[in-house]
Parts: C-alpha cells; structure tokens; sequence
C-alpha cells in the first residue's frame, strides 16, 4: 500500500511538472529566398512578410509555444506610452516592463521551389495562367533556430513539401501575387507552401516543445535521411 501511494504521488508530481513547464518563447523572422529570380518564383517583401505570418499562425496552433510578435512590436510600445501618459484609466492602464523575451528565433529560407507539367492549352492573363495540363510545385525551406542568448544556430532542418492540380494560378508570376489571398490557397502552389508551413511547425514542436523526443524524433529523422539519400542519388559524380 505504501508502494503504491509513493507511486501515485510521483506520477502526480511528474504530471504536474510537465503540464506547469513553461512553453518554449519563440519570435519569427521574415523569410528569405534563395531561388529569387527564377521564373517560378520572384520575390517581393510582401511574400517575406506572408510567410512569416502564416507559420505564426501554424506555431500559434500547435498551441506548445509562446509566440511572440515582434513584427508589431512598435504598436504595443506605443499601446504602453499612452498607459503611461495618464490620459487611461487606472484600471485599464498596461504593466510597464512585461514584454517577455524570445528564447528562440525561427529563421526560414525558401531553398528551392519547382514547377513540372502544366504546358498547352494555357491562355495567360497578367501574369496568371488559366487552364492547362496539372502541375506539380516541390517547395524545400531550411529551417534555423537561434538562441537568442548566446546567437548559437541549435537546430537545422530542411523541410519539404509538394502539391499538385490544376487551378487558376498553377503557372503564377509571384511578383504580383499574395500567397493567403483568395482562391490561390487552392492552388498547387497555395497548397504546398502551406503544407510546409505546416510541417515547419510539427517539426519544430517535436524539436524545441517535446525537447527532441526520441519518438517524436525517430519519424523526422527518417524522412531527413530519405530526403539526403534521394539528393545524393541526383547527383552524378563521374
């Protein structure tokens, strides 16, 4: 019986632990690109700023990390000089010296991003093409994360994602092009950014929440080893 009560209260106090833990303080960076300049993918600060608000909202879901906005940090300053103006009400006034800090920033860059199919029968309309045969768009996003203490890269990872249909934008000029607006989240190329957007943050859940679980970890692992073998395979080494 004493047994017993001794393992009840340190499964309790294990429990307890873990549910109290403080969830890991993350802040995203804008996104940068490595393939800019190609014809499947010009670049813009609008894309930047899209993709770095939607793995917010990504991470924000997973609901295993405090995520921090710093994008509009300069707002809630403003928010708090106007607390301190005395011209709110006491009871309504914001804590001066509460911003907490991120103990890790997410850095993503788009590493590649490819189009096949999808030629013939194509009738294009400023920069959109309508119609035509299915395409398949390959999107690949290296990963960082820094510890804002000590500016050390911890963690690495390139994450994959691919799509494919045939839906108005499935040849698009990005130049132009908002990627959460509209009907382009139903197109391949739609489809895939936010299926990698998607497995940035399951990645990063398992990494930085679940602190690198073995069995969380053995899955991502895999995929990491299959994704070297198929790029080492491409290669031709004569």
């Amino acid at each position: 019986m004493k047994k017993f009560i001794l393992l009840l209260i340190v499964i309790v106090f294990v429990f307890s632990m873990f549910n109290f833990a403080e969830k890991p303080r993350i802040g995203v960076l804008r996104f940068t690109n490595n393939v800019a300049g190609t014809s499947y993918w010009s670049w813009n600060t609008t894309v930047a700023r899209e993709l770095q608000d939607m793995l917010i909202a990504e991470l924000a879901t997973t609901k295993a990390f405090q995520v921090l906005e710093r994008k509009e940090i300069n707002a809630v300053f403003s928010e708090q000089e106007l607390s301190k103006s005395g011209r709110v009400s006491k009871s309504t006034r914001v804590k001066m010296g509460k911003i907490k800090g991120a103990k890790y920033l997410i850095a993503g860059t788009v590493a590649a991003f490819e189009k096949s199919g999808g030629k013939g029968g194509k009738v294009r309309f400023k920069g959109i093409s309508l119609g035509g045969k299915k395409t398949k768009i390959y999107i690949a996003v290296d990963v960082k994360v820094i510890d804002t203490e000590t500016g050390e890269v911890v963690d690495v990872r390139t994450i994959e994602a691919s799509a494919k249909g045939k839906a108005l934008g499935a040849g698009l000029n990005i130049r132009n092009f908002s990627i959460s607006g509209g009907a382009n989240k139903k197109t391949p190329t739609g489809k895939a950014i936010r299926a990698c957007l998607i497995y940035i943050s399951r990645y990063l859940k398992c990494s930085l929440a679940k602190v690198k679980h073995p069995r969380c970890m053995k899955k991502w692992n895999k995929m990491e080893a299959k994704r070297q073998k198929k790029t080492m395979d491409s290669i031709d080494l004569d």
